[in-house]
Parts: C-alpha cells; sequence; structure tokens
C-alpha cells in the first residue's frame, strides 16, 4: 500500500552519544505550543535552562546573551505573521545542532540542545521569504557540541539513481515470479499456487522506498480492502492480497484467474515504464524510515493478512528494503551519524530474530506468537523505527536562502 507521509517532525537534535534528545524522541517534542517554564534536567542530572529566542526577520536569534555550555532548551516564539522553521547551526562551517519546523505565527515552540565549545547562530527561514541569520554566540568551555554538516540534494542524487536502478531490477524480478504464480492458477494448481504466492509478494515488499513514486500503480498491486464499500467483494480489491484472500479462503482457480493476470499487467506495466520515472533525491531517508514504520504499523498488527500467515516475513522483506536505502545513504551518514553502528547491529539482531521464525517455506503467523515472543519483535522494529528517524533527519535537504 502507499506509504504515508512522515508526521510532522516538530524539533531536531543531531543525534550522537552527547545529545540530550534524540531525533527520533523529538519528533513528539513540541508538537503543542510551549511558554517559559522552570528549568529542568536532563537524564545525566544537568541543568538544562530554559532560554526564550524570538523568531522573526528582523530579530531571529536575539534574546541568547549569555550563552553557557551544557543542555539548554530553547522557547522559540514566531512573533511574525508567517510560520517559519528555525535551524541552530554554525555559522561559519554550517554544521546544524538542531532544528524546529512549522513554527505558526505567534506560538513557541522548544528545541533542546547540549552546547559545547564553539559558534553558534539561530537561523530563521519563513515561508515564502529569504532566510535570516541571527547574532553569532561563541562558547568558549567544553566539548563541542554534536552537530551534523547539512545534505543538500546534489548529494543525495547519486544514491537515489543507484537505488532507482536497483528498484527495476526488483520490479523484473517481481514480474517473474508473479508469472508463474498466474500460470499455477491457470492450470488450476492452487497448492503450487499458494507456494508461489509468498516469494512473489516479499520481492515487490523489499522495494518499499519507491513505493511512492509507484504512484496508482501500487493499489493496484499491493492494495488492501480498506475503505472498500464492499471490503474483499469489492470490484476494486485488487493486487497481491486479492489473490491472497482468495487462495486462502477456498475460491476456485477459474475465478482467482482474472485478478492473478491483473496482477501481472500491473507490474509490467509498472517494470516496463519505470526508466522514465522520477524518485525524489530528497525523499530517500525519509523513505527508509517509513518503511519500518509501516512495518509496525500494518504488517505486526496483522492488518495486511489476508489469510497466507505471513506478516513476519513480509517484516522480514520489508528490513531488506530498508538495507537497501541505507546501503545506498552509507557514504552520507558514515560522517554524520554516530549511531550507525548501533543501528547496523539492531538491524542484524531484528534479521536474526525475525529468522527464526521461519520453518522452511512456511513462517509462523502472527497469532501463534507467544505473548514474550510478540513484546521482543515489537520493541526490536520499534527501537529500529526510532533509530531511523534520525537517518530521515539527517537526510532532510534544508532551505539555504
Amino acid at each position: 500500500m502507499p506509504l504515508p507521509r512522515l508526521g510532522t517532525r516538530a524539533a531536531r537534535a543531531w543525534t550522537a552519544p552527547a545529545v540530550f534528545v534524540t531525533a527520533a524522541a523529538a519528533l513528539a517534542v513540541a508538537a503543542t505550543a510551549s511558554s517559559p517554564g522552570p528549568s529542568h534536567h536532563d537524564r545525566a542530572g544537568a541543568t538544562s535552562r530554559r532560554i526564550a529566542v524570538e523568531v522573526s526577520p528582523s530579530r531571529c536569534g536575539h534574546g541568547w546573551d549569555r550563552p553557557e555550555p551544557g543542555v539548554r532548551t530553547f522557547d522559540l516564539h514566531n512573533s511574525s505573521d508567517a510560520a517559519a522553521e528555525v535551524y541552530l547551526e554554525d555559522p561559519g562551517e554550517g554544521t546544524v545542532y538542531g532544528e524546529v519546523e512549522g513554527i505558526g505565527p505567534g506560538t513557541t515552540r522548544q528545541l533542546t540542545v547540549r552546547l559545547g565549545r564553539g559558534t553558534y547562530a539561530f537561523r530563521c527561514v519563513p515561508d515564502d521569504a529569504d532566510a535570516v541569520t541571527g547574532p553569532r554566540v561563541r562558547i568558549t568551555s567544553g566539548r563541542p557540541g554534536p552537530g551534523a554538516a547539512p545534505v543538500d540534494q546534489h548529494d543525495l542524487i547519486p544514491p537515489s539513481i543507484a537505488y532507482q536502478k536497483w528498484v527495476g531490477g526488483g520490479l523484473g524480478e517481481a514480474v517473474r515470479l508473479t508469472t508463474g504464480l498466474r500460470r499455477a492458477i491457470d492450470r488450476g494448481d492452487l497448492a503450487a499456487a499458494r507456494t508461489a504466492w509468498l516469494p512473489a509478494h516479499l520481492e515487490y515488499e523489499r522495494l518499499g522506498a519507491a513505493y511512492d513514486a509507484f504512484g496508482d500503480a501500487d493499489a493496484r498491486i499491493n492494495g488492501t480492502d480498506a475503505g472498500l464499500p464492499d471490503g474483499v467483494r469489492d470490484k476494486d480489491f485488487a493486487g497481491f492480497h486479492r489473490v491472497e484472500y482468495g487462495l486462502w479462503h477456498g475460491e476456485s482457480a477459474a475465478g482467482l484467474r482474472a485478478p492473478a493476470a491483473a496482477l501481472v499487467k500491473a507490474l509490467t506495466e509498472l517494470r516496463d515504464s519505470w526508466s522514465q520515472a522520477r524518485m525524489d533525491p530528497a525523499q530517500l531517508g525519509l523513505r527508509a524510515h517509513e518503511i519500518l514504520e509501516n512495518t509496525v504499523q500494518f504488517e505486526l498488527t496483522g492488518r495486511t493478512d489476508y489469510g497466507s500467515g505471513s506478516n513476519l516475513a513480509t517484516a522480514r522483506a520489508n528490513l531488506d528494503g530498508t538495507r537497501e536505502v541505507l546501503s545506498r545513504l552509507r557514504p552520507l551518514l558514515t560522517t554524520r551519524y554516530a549511531g550507525l553502528p548501533d543501528l547496523d547491529q539492531d538491524m542484524e539482531h531484528a534479521g536474526h530474530a525475525l529468522d527464526g521464525f521461519r520453518h522452511g517455506d512456511r513462517w509462523t503467523p502472527l497469532d501463534r506468537l507467544s505473548r514474550a515472543q510478540r513484546e521482543r519483535t515489537d520493541a526490536l522494529l520499534g527501537d529500529l523505527v526510532e533509530r531511523l528517524a534520525s537517518v530521515a533527519t539527517l537526510c532532510d535537504p534544508r532551505r539555504t536562502v
């Protein structure tokens, strides 16, 4: 199914071992307007002082005149009449230490970061207006604060092209496997069709970061009955899940021939047109996060099970698809994301855990998991979603003018 966009990212501090708020946790911070309040403490016990800072074209960054190292929470108040993004950065090197998106007029939002030795300035980027950089503030003591060099659209073009070529190969393999599925149905061998369905479906599921570029074709290939008036009986229910429902609910081969043929046709048309498609390079990091976000939302809840009991197999394919995206982004992440080794390790742990539910060509259905197994699986994938939010943050091109 088409991947929904990640919810509005509010306040984000760049991730490194010393960062107070990780990018993932910051997604939920400052979702509503806030006002200055008493000081609070971070997990290490350091005081986090609240500092009121103005956001406007004429007074961007004003209010911060007593710089000190340590964890600091900035209350960013937009006194202008237009929404704005705000970055805390090194104005000379361009290193970004944190950001807040979509601060509405008259709204106050928070940004919590750990500051150290270095030069800082707020950059205000109003909607439909030029960016403004505020006064420079220098901190002369403490370790340098964690930050990351910003990524621009040109940085993302090579990995996006490489990923798009890989997707083209995956679509070709998906057509081949789905053609085998259709042939089994055409000759009336539904046992063989049930065996052929899963490899074909998983090949398509591995292409998760490209779903948004598939457009309407994805609904014809991998849609569900959600929102259809007649549910699984609706004439518009199509694709892999339509065939899945029939294969595991006693439908005849004659009834499945048309849906199977339509699935092969939709995949073939997508494969043939893919070379002319253009993925948005700016979305590649976000898609890496969304693949497993959707896995948690749809696969680990069983919402996309139409009889095959293969949600955990799909989750494994989604994990493989995420790994493919990360392999293209790795040159950018190596120097920007201190948590990359931990992410790699967590990916390995999740893969081994999911592989434990595979038994030859069969996978344990969700409803056969023990409570402990279910909780561990949810936790492993949920933690990965949080870590991958940092990838989305670091690979998000920023407006510079």
